[in-house]
């Protein structure tokens, strides 16, 4: 696991190897990244925003924002090894004051807290079993944390999820492997 681009490229990640954490593959993050540089469907560029890194593991997408430009990531995460790994590659990258860390459940995260900006960025990377993820979506709407020419990405196994499609458009959609990309905007 690396930064792939940016100014911290080729800068290691930690992470843990057990069976609860997924990290996302190098390639599928760098494919990402891709879409979102030359896509012209999204109307979204990575430097300057604001991203949240949604069951955030070690990180990876949030750091890789911070690489390439973003102003500011925040990672929520409530597995005590994945945070470990995370608030270390923050120390290794020095990136304490480009970051905020929320050891927090995801779904009360997002119920609870109130911020004075919005987002352009979210990325969500629920573990593949889990179906609750979906009340997020209803969530970021009431809470109006979500900038107009915002974007939503979603990471899931192939072929398991039935999105709910009257409360987000499917800008694109990607398979790598098992993955499943999606980008989406609220609507």
């Amino acid at each position: 696991m690396r930064i792939i681009r940016g100014k911290l490229k080729n800068k290691k990640l930690n992470f843990p190897i057990n069976l609860k954490t997924r990290p996302l593959k190098d390639r599928v993050r760098e494919n990402i990244f891709n879409i979102l540089e030359h896509s012209t469907s999204f109307g979204r560029d990575i430097r300057n925003s604001f991203v949240l890194d949604l069951y955030a593991g070690i990180g990876s997408f949030g750091l890789e924002s911070v690489s390439r430009g973003a102003k500011k990531s925040f990672f929520v995460e409530n597995n005590t090894e994945a945070l470990k790994n995370l608030k270390k590659n923050i120390d290794l990258l020095k990136l304490e004051n480009n970051v905020e860390v929320y050891s927090e459940n995801v779904l009360r995260f997002v119920e609870k807290y109130n911020f004075k900006f919005k987002f352009d960025i979210i990325f969500l990377d629920p573990p593949y079993k889990d179906k609750e993820f979906l009340s997020i979506f209803d969530n970021l709407k009431k809470k109006n944390i979500l900038k107009k020419e915002h974007l939503i990405i979603l990471h899931r196994e192939k072929k398991t999820t039935e999105l709910p499609l009257k409360l987000f458009n499917i800008l694109e959609s990607r398979i790598y492997g098992r993955s499943e990309i999606f980008f989406l905007k609220l609507l």
